[in-house]
């Protein structure tokens, strides 16, 4: 593509609106959900929740998401084409509900005090930065040798449990509002079908949902009264001292900064291939420095939430969006955060309305893992998938323990098995999820693929990592797992052996084939040599 003709490459085409809305709509639902969770579970001051925290991730988010416009248009620029679809960016999903509950409310429960609280959620996001810093100059070669199955099981499973799981709750809460939203979604996004004057699927269904659930009595004007006398503008502002005050102390804060940093750059390696199976190969390193970079800012002026790419990728790409929708969403969500909006949305959209754009994600993504991997690989993705769900299963219940008062330890896992709930394995299953289901999906894949020196070289660092304590365990330390990282080990042993007889490596079917030509990556089975036949058309 000449110069003259990236000039021409329009910043906004007509798919680009559907996308805003509904990416904007996921980015809205997120951040109200951060700032309930700050208010509602941390007690912090409303004025510091709008006034510090939301000018802090609204900096991350412009910044960011101006920065995936440019990279899109720059592969545009490079390839000539102008069907690039920008990396999707905003406050990560699984890091708001572990800085919250994980790190920031023990804090507060211990000390009563929501500063002190927040202080260490400020630290976290920072070591959480620096960590995926790091990882961008290992996390390419993570992403060359491990299996497609596995990293897309992975971000699967994600998607499956904490994108969709919680959102498909709060829908069936209100179904009457949610499913003509979740309807209307699936029609416009999955299906070729259009609205009169071609009517932004997106911002068509949020207006349904938001008249039905006004006309239904779920909403109240006397809240919109009150939350339109919050608004009051905030720019942000370098926070150094509270960042030096959670750091002072930094190393409890390790024990999960270092686990989920390297869950951040697993993440976004997944993420990668997902928008490299929808048809735009970005820059793994570009994309985690830029992830990096937005935690450390964003700690720096005292936001507690990481920002990261988003899940999400193909969905945008089929939904029409290409370099604008990016962009648009981070200045827009900027804005609100800047004048102390969301306060004011949360009581005009109802929930109900927002959350079916997760499920659909959820949706997207889960079928992708199986569509863009081998067929042979099948089993490899759900082993991907299986950490996850005990992940989100045992967060569960915890939960719900914990709203009864006691723990699991208080009840007793005795009590808990003889009750039919296998709580202790699941817990040591899930922890430490997004590597371990990389782990996992790796192995399940080479095996399948009888290439057992791979497979024998992911059982050694599943045997590694879990002594550590990095999965399978509660915290970071030397012998974390000792029966898990010798489960692990004699897995190595059995791989070695079936290894040292040499068998032949299982051959790609024509489909296979087809599918590593036009993707132009590894997939996890040998490449086809160039004397090999080649599919035929």
């Amino acid at each position: 593509m000449t110069t003259n003709s990236v000039t021409k490459l329009p910043y906004w085409v007509r798919g680009d609106t559907n996308a805003f809305f509904g990416f904007g709509v996921n980015v809205l639902v997120n951040v109200l959900t951060l700032t309930g969770l700050c208010i509602g579970v941390i007690k912090m001051p409303a004025s510091d929740v709008f006034g510090v925290i939301l000018p802090a991730l609204g900096v991350a988010l412009v910044a960011g998401n101006i920065y995936y416009t440019f990279l899109a248009r720059r592969l545009a620029a490079k390839e000539g084409r102008s069907d690039v679809t920008a990396m999707p960016y905003g406050p990560s999903v699984p890091h708001m509900f572990i800085v919250i509950f994980v790190i920031m409310l023990p804090i507060y429960l211990t000390t009563g005090n929501p500063v002190q609280a927040w202080t260490a959620g400020i630290a976290w996001a920072f070591i959480i930065g620096i960590i995926v810093l790091i990882g961008a100059f290992v996390g390419p070669y993570i992403r060359k040798y491990t299996p497609r199955a596995a990293l897309l099981g992975t971000l699967a499973g994600i998607s499956i449990t904490f994108i969709s799981m919680n959102p498909a709750g709060n829908m069936w809460n209100y179904a009457w509002i949610a499913l003509p939203v979740f309807g209307l979604l699936l029609i416009g996004l999955l299906t070729d079908v259009k609205l009169p004057f071609n009517f932004p699927i997106g911002l068509a269904a949020l207006l349904v949902g938001t008249a039905i659930g006004w006309i239904g009595g779920a909403m109240s004007v006397p809240d919109v009264t009150a939350a339109a006398r919050d608004i009051a503008f905030a720019f942000p502002h370098l926070k150094f001292d509270l960042l030096l005050d959670g750091l002072s102390d930094m190393a409890p804060l390790l024990a999960t900064a270092i686990p989920l940093g390297v869950y951040n750059f697993t993440e976004a390696m997944t993420n990668v291939e997902s928008a490299a199976t929808a048809g735009d190969r970005y820059n793994l390193r570009s994309v985690l420095l830029a992830d990096g970079a937005g935690a450390v800012i964003g700690s720096c002026l005292g936001s507690p939430f990481p920002p990261a790419v988003y899940v999400g990728h193909p969905g945008w790409k089929a939904a029409g969006g290409r370099t604008g929708y990016s962009m648009a969403t981070g200045v827009v969500i900027a804005l609100l955060c800047f004048f102390g909006l969301f306060g004011l949305l949360g009581s005009i959209f109802p929930t109900a309305a927002i959350v079916p754009i997760l499920l659909y994600i959820g949706l997207l993504i889960g079928a992708q893992a199986f569509q863009a991997t081998p067929r042979a690989h099948a089993a490899a993705v759900v082993a991907a998938l299986i950490p996850n769900i005990a992940s989100w299963a045992t967060g569960q219940m915890d939960n719900v323990l914990s709203a009864a008062g006691t723990t699991a330890s208080d009840v007793g896992i005795g009590a808990l098995a003889g009750a039919g709930v296998v709580y202790d394995g699941l817990k040591t299953l899930g922890e430490g999820a997004i590597l371990a289901g990389l782990v996992l999906g790796a192995i399940v894949a080479f095996i399948i693929d009888k290439r057992f020196w791979h497979a024998a070289i992911f059982a050694g660092s599943g045997a590694v990592l879990s002594f550590i304590g990095l999965i399978h365990a509660e915290k970071v330390q030397w012998n974390a797992d000792g029966q898990v990282s010798l489960g692990y080990l004699f897995l190595t042993v059995v791989c070695v052996l079936f290894a040292l007889t040499r068998p032949t490596p299982r051959i790609p079917d024509a489909a296979e084939i087809e599918l590593m030509r036009e993707e132009g990556a590894e997939a996890g089975v040998p490449a086809p040599r160039e004397k090999e036949p080649a599919v035929s058309q």
